[in-house]
């Protein structure tokens, strides 16, 4: 670790990779979890419970956890939200050992997990301005995105050739032994200082003080807070239709053909570790802000747009992978502003509030997709009109039509809104470098 607190880059490639693997084992467990559960109850509502149960916590408990960030060790806060999260997975484990575990087991540990990665996110975030140096920002933020989605293609594969092999308990023995690797490393290898000179920070503020001055420095500093409101506008029109509805629709147009869902999947992950390598690799723009919201309409005007019109797999697989390898870039833009902009002091308030409100969308739209796929759109498409007779033109007709013509209107409605965004007066602002960072 140099005199400024940061530690080598290859340090950090050491602590990345432990993550990455906590990472892959986090999602493995989730992918078993959802095949035990729908394997139990053949509900698709209760299969999607199971995300909503994670994002509720999340988003609540992420109006109060900055404060918390703030005054504690973000190595600590890390340190034992995994523990929790891992004592969780120990729980489902003896349940499923004995024979006990039910899906309401389930739910209550995914709240829990939820309610923890409400203040292990913001410390992780704050921990990464403060231990990699500033020209290596945009490149940490994709070798992160190239680790998520290289963990969307291993998940299905590694997670059912494990269930098939050993069930759920091998996969939640995998689980644990990974974690125990990931926080062995972050506790005996990476240092976080507190503050630039090493100091631990402690106002002595309530949570409640510390929500209040998050979305005060956001208030403040409207750049910022315009950048936080857009994309969660941008996760409900995603979680309304990529993350929600595509499996239902591709086995519906495909006639429940799974290797078709299991090809686009794969290429929505290769795209965006494509797009992770190109960011890591430095290959971006310097103008961050005009990255940010060009990458959010060419991944809505191409991905959704062609996920809709699509009815086979070439036009699917294209569809996703133009809309994941843009995903990067709009993640390394937004991390580049936030960490420049935001006080060292601040960081875990205003990235908690940051979160409370762009991920706020996502259990909605979760819930508000399903919903409008299974009473609005697939009725509608099913009937005999002029309306859905122009609209069997553009994505065809039978099962899945109705969903494909919800991909249309995200693609619309995500891609003018990006476009809207990006010529606002606050984005141009800060665009310009008009916009100085107001300390409070």
């Amino acid at each position: 670790m140099n005199h400024n607190g940061k530690i080598s880059f290859k340090r950090y490639v050491v602590f990345w990779l432990s993550q990455s693997l906590s990472q892959l084992r986090s999602a493995m467990t989730g992918f078993a979890l959802i095949l035990w559960a729908y394997t139990q109850s053949g509900s698709a509502l209760q299969v999607s419970l199971m995300s909503f149960c994670s994002y509720v916590p999340y988003v609540f408990a992420s109006l109060f956890a900055g404060a918390v960030v703030d005054r504690n060790s973000k190595k600590k806060i890390m340190l034992a939200s995994d523990t929790v999260a891992a004592a969780g997975s120990v729980a489902v484990l003896f349940l499923a050992l004995a024979g006990s575990l039910q899906i309401w087991h389930i739910y209550l540990v995914n709240m829990l997990t939820g309610f923890m990665n409400a203040f292990q996110q913001p410390a992780a975030a704050v921990a990464l301005g403060r231990i990699v140096p500033e020209d290596k920002l945009a490149n940490v933020s994709g070798m992160n995105s190239f680790s998520m989605n290289l963990t969307t293609v291993l998940t299905p594969v590694l997670a059912a050739a494990l269930y098939a092999f050993g069930g759920l308990g091998l996969i939640l023995t995998v689980d644990l032994g990974s974690f125990i690797l990931a926080f062995s490393v972050l506790f005996a290898w990476i240092p976080i200082p507190e503050t630039e000179n090493g100091e631990h920070t402690d106002s002595g503020d309530s949570a409640l003080v510390g929500c209040r001055e998050g979305f005060a420095f956001l208030t403040a500093n409207r750049g910022i807070l315009m950048i936080a409101v857009t994309m969660a506008l941008l996760n409900f029109f995603s979680r309304l239709t990529y993350e929600n509805i595509l499996s239902p629709m591709i086995l519906s147009r495909s006639g429940n053909d799974s290797f078709a869902l299991g090809v686009v999947n794969a290429v929505i992950g290769l795209g965006g570790i494509l797009g992770g390598f190109l960011v890591s690799a430095g290959l971006f723009s310097k103008d961050h802000v005009r990255m940010i919201y060009f990458s959010a309409i060419f991944t809505f005007l191409l991905g959704d747009l062609l996920m809709g019109l699509g009815r086979g797999v070439l036009l699917w697989s294209l569809a996703g992978l133009a809309a994941s390898l843009p995903i990067p870039f709009i993640n390394a833009g937004q991390n580049v502003i936030l960490y420049k902009m935001i006080p060292d002091e601040m960081q875990g308030r205003v990235f908690a509030v940051r979160n409370a409100i762009q991920f706020g969308t996502i259990p909605i739209g979760i819930l508000l997709g399903g919903f409008l796929a299974d009473y609005v759109f697939e009725p509608f498409l099913a009937e005999s009109n002029p309306v859905t007779a122009a609209l069997h033109l553009l994505v065809g007709e039978g099962p899945g039509s109705g969903m494909a013509v919800m991909f249309l209107c995200t693609g619309i409605c995500g891609s003018l809104f990006s476009f809207l965004s990006y010529h606002s007066r606050e984005i141009q602002k800060l665009r310009d470098g008009n916009i100085s960072c107001k300390k409070l």
